[in-house]
């Protein structure tokens, strides 16, 4: 079976809901927020603070 591309790491809320999902590839850390799960859902890229951003290393 194929590896993922995308794992979710962390989860929070079940509403309002955050999550922080790692690119598998990459280990770039994404934040995908949600309000009420119908408004609106963005996701971005999460830096440090120096504006760069998060890694997580992959194997």
């Amino acid at each position: 079976m194929a590896k993922e591309r995308f794992v979710e790491v962390y989860t929070q809320g079940l509403v309002n809901v955050a999550k922080i999902i790692v690119d598998t590839e990459t280990g770039v850390n994404y934040l995908l927020a949600s309000h009420d799960l119908r408004v609106g859902t963005g996701l971005t890229v999460l830096v440090d603070q120096d504006g760069k951003p998060v890694v997580t290393p992959v194997n």
